[in-house]
């Protein structure tokens, strides 16, 4: 189930960690950002309930999603009470999971529609695609449209070189110093006039209006 998961997200452009047990999560949140986790109560050791309520009682506020084959009423209860944000129910077909993805990551970015609007650029995060002031979609990479939807999701706001790393890589990849530096440039001359996406010297990236 893991792997099925991760390949259909990874599909669809995300970078997914998978992780085998719930004792290993710890030290992935301790040096990485993620905008969601997906967690199934049936972990070996530590079950998935029992992180959920470590994670919240830690100050967590990673969105979590739960995946699990119990259905009854009081184990939806108990795990919404507990912390969860939502709760998705096996066996489930993989386009409703990316959608309850987008729905919790639009939710803790407060972007409240599918659609974003930066001066020209119009970002439609559910189809997963920008087009320019033309109305024309623009061919970006699946790395460039991972920064591209980091930015988005913090319109106005500077968002650090780290950030994007980790944005368009796993924990088990590597990407050398300038990448992130290649990527955007790359970017930029898509975009065009169409919007930008500032420098911010020793900070990060600010996508803005052209």
């Amino acid at each position: 189930m893991s792997d099925a998961i991760s390949r259909g997200l990874v599909g669809s452009g995300y970078v997914v960690d998978a992780v085998g047990d719930a004792e290993s999560v710890a030290s992935r949140l301790a040096d990485t950002h993620y905008d969601l986790a997906i967690v199934d109560l049936g972990l070996p050791g530590e079950d998935g309930l029992s992180l959920v309520r470590r994670l919240r009682r830690n100050g967590s506020s990673l969105p979590l999603l739960i995946v699990t084959a119990r259905d009854g009423l009081d184990d939806r209860i108990n795990a919404l009470d507990l912390g969860a944000d939502d709760y998705l129910v096996k066996p489930f077909a993989l386009p409703e999971l990316a959608a309850r993805c987008r729905a919790l990551i639009r939710r803790a970015t407060a972007a409240a529609a599918n659609e974003i609007v930066i001066g020209g650029l119009r970002i439609d995060l559910a189809g997963r695609r920008a087009l320019n002031e033309k109305g024309e979609v623009l061919e970006l990479t699946r790395r460039e449209w991972s920064i591209l939807e980091c930015l988005a999701h913090h319109s106005g706001r500077v968002v650090s070189k780290e950030r994007l790393t980790q944005a368009i890589t796993g924990w088990s990849e590597d990407i050398s110093g300038n990448a992130i530096e290649v990527h955007v440039s790359r970017l930029r001359s898509k975009l065009g006039s169409s919007a930008t996406v500032r420098g911010i010297r020793g900070l990060g990236y600010r996508l803005e209006d052209a």
